[in-house]
């Protein structure tokens, strides 16, 4: 036998090897595939439930409502204990809470993500970076009868009585717009607006503050009696400066009390021409007398 057919014979067989090996290994590989395919019917999808999220991007310090959440499937074996599932909650109940830190659109809601009205920290939560909340004591009549919430905007006047420098010399009564344009944070410990229909008669009332006005604020409580001034919605905002406020003082306040109480001020006058007699009114010439300061 030559040595040529040996080795003709020889590739022959090596090559029938290498088909029949490759042949297997496809069929090893086809089965393979298909018991796992039947194994994953077999298998049950892991169970998930609905739990409560953030629908969108939620910063520090946002009153939630119902519709800055929604309902999203979450696998079961990765649910926490803190997380809100379905029938353990619903959005309406985080109506007014605030978020204590920022959350991500599609991060699930938590009990320690969240602070609501009443609990600790709401106050330090709803305050604006930077500012300050400062407490003034009010009245019926300098906290508008009940009539300013929380949320509304108003401006802070001081009234001081000014002693005079001379023994005999009257006091003077001065009042003057001293802080503008301030959030009001709460009345007493209501600090939301839930009771539209009872005009409660508060006796503090919180507002939002730069650090400087807090010491303003600090000052005027001591100096004299201060009141609110509730703003319009519509007013824009003013930049909380009243430096060009002036103040006004007890002349200027009896000088127009008496000059329009004097215009109004009417006599009657008989008017005799003969035999005939009739009455006419002219106003009282008091009301032309002007005051000194």
């Amino acid at each position: 036998m030559s040595r040529r057919f040996i080795f003709f014979f020889f590739a022959i067989a090596l090559s029938g090897a290498t088909v029949f090996i490759a042949q297997q290994w496809l069929h090893a590989q086809l089965a393979g595939r298909e018991a796992g395919q039947l194994a994953g019917a077999a298998t049950p999808a892991a169970p998930r439930v609905q739990v409560l999220v953030a629908k969108s991007e939620i910063p520090v310090g946002t009153f939630l409502t119902a519709d800055s959440l929604r309902w999203q499937e979450w696998p079961q074996d990765g649910i926490a204990d803190s997380y809100i599932v379905a029938g353990k909650g619903k959005p309406e109940d985080f109506t007014g809470a605030v978020a204590r830190s920022r959350l991500s659109a599609g991060e699930p809601i938590t009990a320690d993500r969240v602070v609501h009205a009443g609990d600790r920290g709401f106050m330090a939560a709803i305050l604006t970076p930077g500012t300050r909340a400062v407490t003034v004591n009010v009245t019926p009549s300098t906290g508008m009868a009940g009539f300013v919430s929380p949320g509304d905007h108003v401006d802070l006047i001081l009234s001081m009585v000014i002693q005079s420098s001379q023994k005999d010399a009257p006091s003077r009564h001065m009042s003057e717009t001293v802080i503008t344009d301030l959030r009001v944070l709460a009345m007493d410990q209501r600090i939301s607006d839930d009771k539209k229909d009872v005009a409660a008669v508060p006796k503090t009332a919180t507002l939002e503050v730069t650090p400087k006005q807090a010491e303003l604020v600090a000052v005027a409580s001591e100096l004299g009696l201060l009141s609110l001034s509730l703003r319009s919605l519509a007013d824009g905002k003013d930049g909380n400066v009243a430096a060009t406020n002036i103040p006004t003082w007890d002349n200027e306040a009896t000088h127009q009390l008496f000059a329009e109480a004097a215009a109004n001020v009417q006599h009657r006058v008989d008017v005799v021409r003969g035999s005939d007699v009739s009455q006419v009114m002219i106003a009282s010439p008091i009301s032309g007398v002007a005051l000194k300061p």
